[in-house]
């Protein structure tokens, strides 16, 4: 004989009800975060930025403060100040080559507009000629000018979030030798404060290391691409080793752009199909041996991401801050690994954020704690 199924209790439909609220609440917690990080972009953009060169400076001022001058070794605070002038000299300096090269670019792509189109026309030689000529319209449709004219406006952004940066790693200097005790105060235990400090002593490790090998190799990468468009005489040379030195922090994809304005600048400029090819064929071997060879031997396990989850973090930074969203994306993918990895519930998150399916370890932690990323202990101090 059937029987009707027993109708839920009443502890059973609250149960129900309350996950159906708590996915809800998580659903409208994540647009509104969503909501935030778009119509903030600018600040949050800056401010994450200087945490990053903030954190950077914690191993530079440990670097600065074991030197001696004599017998006498240099104090914490002068180290500090002297970090500081170092971060602010370099981003003005930084800012100030990245203006006058998109100037230039500016510059020479309105005197390259004329002949773009039938030179990129050109690039599709194997198609039949009516493919060519809506290749060449829709070439020649595009607006260049109000595009250049965005691009400007964008370029001059530049100069105010890097006095925006200079002040957000300023004040935060101030701040730094009251960390500890803050987090200490705000935790509760100190041994848990000590845990806390040595995760996030991991992760400015790993970020430190993963920027200065970026760095290190984009410039080699920005030297040869240079040396490259120099003997072949072209006429961006400069500035396309110093689009492909940035571009090239930009992961996966960044080398590909790089690659791709090269052939295409080289290819506007002479119209000859076989410099063009020449030139991408060396381009694609520089960025290959320095990008898949060089690249990850010297990152070793300081970047051990999952390809997949760089290109789902990239796309989504990429779609919520734009340009400046995929040069953190991996930044901050390293942050959410090193957290996920030592809290429980988030360690699922982390299995699949790291490349083996193996997170970091507490005693893999505990030696991270041990190290600045010059490879020595760094001497104690307040703050991180």
């Amino acid at each position: 004989m059937l029987h009707d199924p027993p109708k839920p209790t009443s502890p059973e439909k609250r149960i129900d009800t309350a996950r159906l609220q708590t996915g809800a609440l998580m659903i409208i917690a994540f647009a509104v975060v969503l909501f935030l990080l778009v119509q903030a972009r600018f600040i949050l953009i800056s401010l994450a930025t200087a945490i990053i060169l903030f954190s950077l400076t914690s191993d530079v001022i440990n670097f600065i403060a074991r030197q001696r001058i004599g017998p006498l070794r240099i104090p914490n605070a002068i180290a500090s100040i002297a970090a500081m002038v170092l971060i602010a000299t370099a981003l003005l300096i930084l800012t100030s080559v990245l203006l006058a090269q998109v100037n230039t670019v500016l510059v020479t792509t309105l005197a390259y507009t004329e002949r773009a189109p039938s030179a990129i026309a050109s690039m599709f030689g194997w198609l039949s000629e009516d493919n060519q000529a809506a290749i060449f319209n829709a070439v020649r449709s595009i607006d260049a000018t109000s595009y250049l004219r965005s691009a400007a406006g964008q370029a001059s952004g530049i100069t105010q979030a890097t006095v925006l940066i200079i002040l957000f790693v300023g004040f935060l200097f101030a701040e730094r030798i009251w960390f500890d005790t803050k987090l200490e105060s705000l935790i509760g235990d100190k041994a848990q404060a000590l845990r806390v400090r040595k995760i996030i002593q991991s992760i400015i490790h790993r970020v430190n290391y993963y920027l200065l090998v970026k760095t290190v190799i984009s410039g080699i990468t920005g030297a040869m691409v240079y040396a490259l468009a120099l003997a072949f005489q072209l006429e961006l040379a400069t500035a396309l080793g110093v689009i492909t030195f940035v571009l090239n922090f930009i992961p996966n994809i960044g080398s590909i752009l790089a690659t791709g304005l090269i052939a295409l600048v080289t290819h506007v400029q002479f119209g000859a199909p076989n410099t063009t090819l020449a030139i991408f064929v060396i381009a694609t071997g520089i960025q290959f041996l320095n990008g898949n060879v060089i690249d990850p031997m010297l990152m070793g396990r300081a970047l051990r991401l999952s390809s997949f989850g760089i290109i789902l973090s990239l796309a989504f930074w990429g779609a919520v801050w734009g340009v400046p969203g995929m040069f953190l994306s991996v930044p901050i993918m390293v942050m959410l690994l090193v957290v996920c990895s030592h809290v429980p519930h988030l360690r699922p998150f982390a299995i699949l954020l790291s490349r083996e399916g193996l997170p970091d370890t507490e005693q893999m932690l505990n030696e991270t704690a041990k190290r600045d990323v010059f490879q020595k202990p760094p001497k104690p101090s307040g703050g991180i």
